[in-house]
């Protein structure tokens, strides 16, 4: 049943996918789609996402602009010569043709125009991923379950030290780039490579090659089902899910030690190296500690922010939580699983946990509250100057910073969190 939702967290199947593959390097998306798909999804990218563009992006995107004449008799022409364009003037080394609405809804033969490339031996993929299919996290999944499916080759040989990480989902989660780069920079140092398919010069060679993982990490207690059973099922690859993002010395130690065990990597190289980086955390905070406040808050964004920061925030930091509102569209028997983690907080009784994608509500919800302190988007904003509360942003969408490899997952990116706490003090 359609229902009134005030300003959306996220943008379409679309933009999602468009957002993972122009993060595959030397990767060329082409639009089978109206002309202003292009510029929207790109737009919600730059101006709601901390800036990032891309190596193809907005204006210069390969597109069919489907117009009258293609919604009466069909794309599938115009589609053939946008594909031969683009594969002579776009010098790529994987090409992905998304659909709009409209090709989804007129019912093109997408794939099958796409298979006359294939066979001609282009390296071309096709995703379904019409906007009204669903949000960011479908159109994430969807390249994932392709990336899985269609481009990963048969493993050679298999490597017991490296794994896969899935479940950060690029523009939708505002620090995902940094995040990958400081998960990847620990796990390195415990002797893991990682596949992150998305972070910088990781590209279809990386992707062909995932098969050979010994183990995928999924950050997200509900994304990427699909995926975790065509890995398990087509290249007998285990996953294990971590529930949210791991933020600061507690969650981050006890993530090494479990990556540690399930890989068989030796316990004195972990231990080393969790000794050196919590070191690291608390010459620093040691610093500051006479500054410690304790401030009543509340946190609204995505699954893995909610949760990643507020367990750090309660456990590491002693603040207090009040409310915690998720604004993805989970399906209710994932729910339960995420109000289990925010309810066994160590020091401190459980928030008021609120699944809400609505403004209006999430504003009201805000407003019966006693808090000193708000982590939202852009939106949130008002909500707080209305409150008198500090307030910085942590999810999508924020208009108002440029974000490269920012990052408050792991260890030091606790301290990037704990400097964003007292930046209006």
């Amino acid at each position: 049943m359609s229902r009134i939702l005030q300003n959306p967290r996220s943008s379409c199947a679309l933009g999602g996918a468009v957002a993972a593959v122009t993060r595959i390097d030397r990767a060329i998306p082409i639009y089978h789609s109206g002309p202003g798909c292009a510029l929207q999804t790109f737009s919600g990218q730059i101006h709601a996402s901390g800036g990032h563009s891309s190596y193809v992006t907005g204006v210069g995107v390969p597109c069919t602009n489907m117009f009258q004449q293609e919604v009466i008799f069909g794309g599938a022409q115009r589609l053939r010569e946008t594909i031969e364009g683009s594969l002579e003037v776009m010098d790529g080394d994987i090409y992905f043709v998304l659909t709009g609405c409209t090709a989804d809804i007129i019912g093109d033969d997408t794939a099958g125009i796409v298979e006359e490339f294939v066979r001609r031996g282009y390296p071309i993929a096709h995703i379904e991923t019409g906007g009204f299919k669903g949000d960011s996290y479908k159109g994430y999944e969807s390249v994932v379950n392709v990336l899985a499916s269609r481009l990963t080759l048969e493993p050679a040989k298999k490597q017991p030290k490296t794994v896969n990480l899935l479940g950060i989902t690029p523009s939708q989660e505002l620090f995902w780039a940094g995040n990958i780069e400081e998960i990847s920079r620990l796990l390195n140092r415990i002797g893991v490579a990682v596949n992150s398919f998305f972070s910088a010069g990781q590209g279809i060679e990386t992707i062909r090659s995932s098969s050979e993982a010994a183990l995928n990490i999924i950050f997200s207690p509900w994304l990427c089902r699909e995926a975790e059973q065509i890995y398990r099922e087509k290249y007998g690859i285990e996953s294990w899910r971590y529930s949210g993002i791991p933020v600061g010395t507690t969650a981050t130690t006890a993530f090494l030690r479990e990556i540690g065990e399930r890989l068989q990597i030796d316990e004195r190289l972990v231990a080393g190296v969790v000794e050196q980086e919590e070191r690291y955390v608390y010459d620093y905070l040691e610093t500051v500690v006479d500054n410690l406040t304790r401030y009543r808050f509340a946190i609204v964004g995505d699954t893995n922010t909610v949760l990643g920061l507020t367990s750090f925030l309660v456990n590491d930091y002693s603040q207090i939580p009040i409310a915690a509102v998720i604004t993805d569209e989970i399906r209710d028997e994932d729910k339960s699983g995420i109000t289990a983690v925010l309810s066994n907080l160590e020091y401190s009784s459980a928030p008021e946990v609120h699944f809400e994608q609505d403004q209006w509500k999430i504003q009201q919800i805000l407003r019966r509250q006693d808090l000193r302190m708000i982590l939202g988007s852009s939106f949130e904003k008002e909500t707080a100057d209305e409150l008198d509360t500090i307030f910085f942003n942590v999810s999508f969408p924020t208009r108002d910073k440029i974000i490269l490899n920012r990052t408050y997952a792991g260890y030091r990116g606790c301290l990037t969190l704990v400097e964003d706490m007292y930046y209006n003090f």
